[in-house]
């Protein structure tokens, strides 16, 4: 007998919508006993079919649609399809940029909850991040050799949020082995190094791309501040593009090392480049001190809200930095500055923006708006799959 949830009067508008996500409050009823990860049909209050979707007991999110046709079986197939849909929908991005390294599956945004998977060249570097991507890991295994013969497979499912849907952290080969070495990708004419095992997230930053291209048009005969620079592939843009200066700052010494060397596999100027551990709040208050200046800075900080109560929190660390990088910027200065968390929304991150240039008694002209990569889609029903918002400012 399948597992069924019955949801409250009124609570079906959303997936009507085709939203993927059922919310615990929104159940009245739950037929049979459905454990972590199981298959379950969820039907409005008075018995019509709604969506097939994998049930999660311990999160809020009580349920992550797989399909909203009730035909539909969720097995190997079924990952199949998906994933050819997804590699479909990216090939011309990745023809077009020379791509051995882009974003596969974007979790919800390509019908596949909780699985994030990215390429590597020779390797697929997964992430799952739902009890129904859990418990399908052997489909998806399935499907991704099947897709993929030629492909080693590596978990990166080492992250807390699993802890949310009632799983450990896990990490280590699925398919294959263990890369013995960082693995090397091209984009856009430029080798980065990647490393799966120890990087952050899957190993690399692929959604900034279009972001680090956009760096190169800012960056001849100028001196460039990479903040928060991980790997440094700003950097290689900025060198690229004929910068007389690019300084790489990142608190993590192996990120640093690993920029360096990535500057020696493109054959860059390493002249050009400094490499400076610290962290980014306290230098950008020593550069102010000292009166140093540059042309052009990038902004590119980790997440500062996880959750809607940390919202306020980040909005000030954000207008912190924003407010001393426009201090230390040359008048008529290009900042490009970032934000990749999803509960800050686009005008609420201009509004910091731009309340940081007023308390900097700056003034503020946006020139562009940056966002994720294409390998990075947005679903039309699933707005929550936009979350990186970038500005590319002139300041004076």
């Amino acid at each position: 007998m399948s597992c069924a949830l019955y949801l409250q009067p009124g609570r079906e508008k959303s997936l009507k919508r085709k939203h993927p996500w059922v919310f615990s409050k929104a159940i009245k009823k739950i037929k049979g006993k459905p454990a972590l990860g199981d298959t379950v049909t969820i039907y409005t209050h008075d018995g019509q079919y709604l969506a097939t979707a994998a049930y999660s007991p311990d999160s809020q999110i009580r349920a992550r649609v797989w399909s909203f046709n009730k035909n539909e079986q969720i097995d190997t197939q079924f990952f199949v399809n998906r994933l050819r849909r997804a590699l479909d929908a990216r090939q011309h991005t990745i023809e077009e940029g020379g791509l051995s390294g882009f974003r596969l599956s974007a979790a919800e945004s390509d019908g596949l909850p909780g699985i994030t998977i990215d390429k590597f060249d020779n390797y697929l570097v997964c992430q799952l991040l739902s009890a129904g991507a859990e418990r399908h890991k052997g489909d998806l295994l399935m499907a991704l050799r099947e897709l993929f013969p030629d492909c080693y497979i590596y978990e990166r499912s080492d992250v807390d949020v699993r802890k949310k849907e009632g799983l450990e952290k896990t990490a280590g080969p699925l398919w294959g082995d263990a890369p013995e070495a960082p693995v090397i990708i091209e984009e856009n004419g430029l080798k980065i190094e990647v490393d799966i095992i120890n990087g952050h997230k899957t190993g690399f930053y692929l959604d900034q791309r279009d972001s680090r291209a956009a760096l190169e048009r800012f960056a001849k005969n100028k001196t460039v501040l990479n903040c928060f620079c991980y790997t440094g592939t700003f950097g290689l843009y900025a060198l690229r593009g004929g910068c007389e200066k690019v300084i790489n700052v990142d608190v993590s010494q192996p990120a640093l090392d690993t920029a360096k060397r990535n500057v020696e596999h493109n054959n860059l100027d390493l002249s050009k480049v400094e490499f400076v551990k610290q962290d980014v709040f306290k230098l950008l208050r020593q550069y102010r001190e000292e009166g140093r200046q540059f042309d052009t800075i990038v902004m590119d900080p980790p997440k500062f809200a996880e959750s809607k109560a940390q919202l306020n929190g980040a909005c000030r660390g954000y207008k912190d930095i924003n407010m001393i990088a426009m201090q230390i910027l040359k008048p008529g200065g290009t900042l490009l500055t970032f934000s990749c968390s999803g509960l800050m929304e686009q005008n609420l991150f201009q509004k910091v923006v731009a309340d940081a240039a007023l308390d900097a008694g700056k003034e503020l002209l946006i020139m562009e708006r940056l966002n994720q990569a294409a390998d990075h889609p947005i679903s039309g029903n699933y707005p929550e799959g936009f979350y990186l918002k970038g500005l590319v400012c002139k300041v004076y």
